[in-house]
């Protein structure tokens, strides 16, 4: 079974039962500070799982594309991925436990569907901690459906538990279901979670039952949620029979697109397997991301960085294969010809991501030629260094000033006789990554999760601010990104110069006479297609959803949006925009604050 077919196959699965297919989101989450990228298929549906309603119903269903970077560096083995594909199902009150593990299991051995042996599947449930019961519900479920007792395994909060996504908030226990892959080679042992052990993770199975107060007490939720998530590569490859992701036909195109540019044959060298992987898992991560409907540039900071940082980690590997040359937009070619069925934007921005891979590939390549010519303006003082050895202070600076990377670096050490001092560059790395962690601790407070006051009252004001841009400066304005703490408003926008002073004046005018005119916020559910008629604006990635909420702010602005939003207008403050400047090729950014 192929990616495409398990793609379609669950979504089927699941609105024969009275599910609702819903469009996916974009990999750059909408007005969350707290994270850079959507990391799971939960992600954008948390405010729902929360409580609010969603405009499609109480049952939904869809697939998402998620980018994880916190095992960036863990990327080239067989297993770790940065960019992935989620499927999910959601009960938002409606059902729970008995029907969300009957269809799972139904949908993974019913002949109709993926017919899995059931024999070769095992579970974990909540064992229970902090005077919340064990889950024997959801255990006494699989024993029903014929799992036996030894292959049911009662695990603990760190292992069986989901959230909440902040301090408080709701949670719950989870089940786990797990392949066994029949590898005699691999440890028998079970061990949740494990990717060197006989067993896969495939799906789970969350049930958000409590609420978790300030006062750290759990009590039942009214309202009870299923989320769950399957991702598609891992299921793929365990359906496929393959040991590896990188063996199914969402990888192999790449890795022969890779073979045929530089000769080398995968499979055959370790070395140059971890590159060949590392440059097809970041390639169609950087594709994703710039052919995202929200996608971001490379930069030197937030998303941009860690795209920056995929995309030059990929030309260096290249370069380890003998690739001099640019290459990445090959790779991106077909990534786009592989997932265009799934994701059809990616088609319609090929021309636009091939030049930005192009462009920043073009740009490293000339960094690289500059932290050269710094290497060789070091060399006088280095070779004073009478054990020849590359200080790692010395090798971090070339790579957080020049963006050189430590291979490099030891490429021309040992060219010149020297080593570097490896232990000393992560440990200067490592306090870099400190100091950031702590900054950013510092800087992202509020959230999606937030939904505090000040954080809706800023909601609401870039409804306002899109509206008075759109009136400025004319109707090509549409919004390129939204980030919100509790502290400020940053809305990226499309035009392609920057701001006057009399525009920028004007707009932050428009803005605070709406807020005086006080005007009411209100909120409807209808039909996508009437939505666009009335002109109301959408927003990005509607592309599956009927009903859609749809906020009018008095006479003013009418948006297809998720919310929240204040009641009228006069609860949002005087607003006052700090800053426009550019974000990338023709797009401007501003900085906003309510007072």
């Amino acid at each position: 079974m192929t990616a495409n077919e398990l793609r379609s196959k669950y979504i089927e699965f699941f609105k024969s039962k009275n599910h609702v297919e819903i469009s996916g989101k974009s990999v750059i989450p909408e007005n969350d500070p707290t994270v850079l990228f959507t990391t799971a298929g939960m992600h954008p549906l948390v405010p729902y799982l929360m409580g609010e309603p969603h405009p499609a119903g109480n049952r939904l269903t869809d697939y998402q594309k998620c980018i994880r970077t916190g095992d960036i560096d863990s990327v080239g083995d067989t297993s770790h991925l940065t960019c992935f594909e989620m499927l999910g199902n959601w009960s938002l009150g409606d059902y729970f436990k008995d029907e969300s593990i009957r269809w799972s299991y139904e949908f993974l051995t019913n002949s109709k569907w993926l017919g899995i042996d059931p024999s070769r599947l095992s579970v974990t449930v909540f064992a229970g901690e902090d005077g919340i019961p064990r889950d024997d519900v959801s255990a006494n479920i699989w024993k029903e459906l014929g799992i036996p007792s030894e292959r049911i395994h009662f695990l603990p909060r760190e292992d069986n538990w989901w959230g909440p996504a902040g301090e408080t908030g709701p949670c719950g226990p989870d089940t786990e279901i797990f392949y066994d892959t029949g590898d005699p080679s691999k440890p028998e042992d079970f061990k949740q979670g494990c990717s060197k052990g006989r067993y896969i993770e495939i799906w789970n199975n969350v049930f958000m039952q409590y609420n978790k107060d300030t006062e750290g007490n759990y009590n039942k939720l009214e309202r009870q949620c299923v989320d769950t998530g399957m991702g598609i590569e891992r299921t793929v490859a365990m359906l496929q029979g393959k040991k590896s992701v990188y063996e199914t036909e969402v990888f192999q195109p790449m890795i022969k697109k890779v073979e045929e540019l530089t000769g080398a044959t995968y499979g055959t060298n370790s070395e140059k397997d971890c590159s060949i992987r590392i440059i097809c898992d970041h390639i169609r991560a950087a594709t994703f991301i710039i052919g995202d409907p929200k996608g971001v540039l490379p930069s030197n900071v937030g998303a941009g960085y860690v795209l920056r940082r995929l995309i030059r980690r990929a030309v260096r590997h290249g370069r380890k294969l003998g690739l001099d040359k640019a290459f990445l937009g090959d790779i991106a070619e077909v990534v786009i010809a592989n997932f265009a069925i799934a994701y059809p934007e990616l088609e319609e921005k090929k021309d636009f991501i091939l030049t930005e891979l192009l462009r920043e590939e073009n740009k490293f390549l000339e960094t690289l030629k500059k932290g050269e010519a710094e290497f060789d303006k070091l060399l006088p003082n280095l070779m004073r260094n009478p054990q020849k050895v590359i200080p790692g202070r010395v090798a971090f600076r070339l790579y957080d000033t020049f963006g050189f990377p430590i291979e490099i670096t030891q490429e021309l050490a040992a060219e010149k006789g020297f080593s570097v001092d490896v232990e000393g560059f992560k440990e200067a790395e490592k306090k870099h990554q400190e100091l950031s962690r702590t900054q950013s601790a510092g800087t992202f407070k509020g959230g999606l999760a937030d939904h505090s006051e000040i954080t809706t009252r800023y909601h609401t004001a870039t409804h306002l601010l899109q509206q008075a841009l759109v009136q400025v400066l004319g109707d090509h304005v549409g919004q390129k990104g939204s980030n919100i703490t509790a502290e400020r408003l940053r809305f990226d926008f499309t035009h392609g110069a920057p701001m006057t002073k009399e525009e920028i004046q004007k707009v932050e005018d428009i803005v605070n006479e709406q807020i005086t005119r006080d005007l009411p916020v209100t909120m409807e559910v209808i039909d996508i297609e009437d939505a666009q008629k009335a002109g109301g604006i959408a927003l990005f990635g509607e592309k599956y959803e009927q009903k859609v909420k749809v906020y009018s702010v008095g006479d003013f602005s009418k948006e297809v949006c998720g919310g929240p939003h204040v009641e009228h207008t006069g609860l949002i403050g005087k607003f006052k925009i700090q800053k426009e400047q550019s974000s990338s090729a023709g797009v401007r950014r501003i900085r906003a604050v309510l007072e």
